[in-house]
């Protein structure tokens, strides 16, 4: 009886999924876009931004060429880097679904070199992507997330807690962003908002530069992640996974 119960309760979790509607930063490749396919799979709505309206838009109609629920995805043309930018997608997003369940800090890029040869720049675009993004990424909505009493997800790296060489700006936005997310998930419970930082090691994507073929099947998948957030989502709201590391099972014999 009492396991009919449970079984009853996690389904009725499961189909409140339905509906609800995520905006994902960095949405139209890798992690950001395995992320939307995977919610868009549970009957979630997704808007997913990028820099380039062109590349957010072809994303978007790939999404919905495979959703299967009903669910619609929208892009939007957004930069992290920018405050406003990311108020007017929040906008965008209320104004197209009326509300705002889920967001994900995903955009991110790396630049690595010794610390004598790393430029200011490469500094700096580090450093307002991967931690001031995520900053202004909550701030822009943190009023959508209160109303719905939503979830907040960034994805951090493992580079966010063990450092390496020639990570010196890669490593301080990541350590950076880990931090960062566990203080605004302390700051945002007593609102019923849920946060969590996933940190993924080696995953199978065109980041800094590499291009994913068969060699890259020991790494995490794009839709590992994505399936992750799903898991997340689906969790007894009593219960929140702060702080994930994820690493592939067996990386590969040195």
């Amino acid at each position: 009886m009492n396991f009919g119960f449970v079984i009853l309760k996690k389904t009725t979790i499961m189909n409140s999924l339905k509906n609800k509607v995520a905006l994902i930063t960095g949405g139209t490749k890798g992690i950001g876009y395995g992320i939307a396919q995977s919610l868009l799979n549970e009957g979630i709505h997704v808007a997913i931004t990028s820099r380039n309206e062109s590349s957010a838009q072809k994303a978007a109609d790939a999404l919905n060429s495979n959703s299967v629920l009903g669910a619609k995805a929208i892009g939007i043309k957004a930069d992290v880097r920018d405050y406003k930018s990311q108020q007017q997608a929040v906008h965008t997003v209320l104004n197209h679904f009326n509300q705002l369940d889920i967001v994900v800090a995903n955009a991110g890029l790396g630049h690595f070199a010794s610390i004598e040869d790393l430029t200011l720049n490469q500094w700096q675009e580090t450093i307002d992507t991967n931690l001031t993004g995520a900053f202004y990424t909550i701030k822009a909505s943190i009023d959508a997330l209160k109303a719905s009493k939503g979830y907040y997800i960034t994805i951090s790296s493992l580079a966010g807690t063990n450092f390496f060489a020639k990570g010196s700006a890669y490593n301080a936005s990541k350590f950076g962003l880990t931090g960062f997310t566990q203080a605004v998930m302390l700051d945002l419970r007593q609102y019923g908002i849920k946060v969590t930082t996933i940190m993924p090691g080696s995953v199978s994507t065109h980041f800094n530069d590499n291009k994913p073929d068969n060699s890259d099947s020991w790494k995490i998948q794009s839709e590992d992640i994505g399936e992750l957030v799903v898991d997340l989502l689906k969790m007894n709201p009593r219960t929140l996974p702060s702080k994930i590391e994820v690493r592939p099972t067996i990386p590969p014999s040195k």
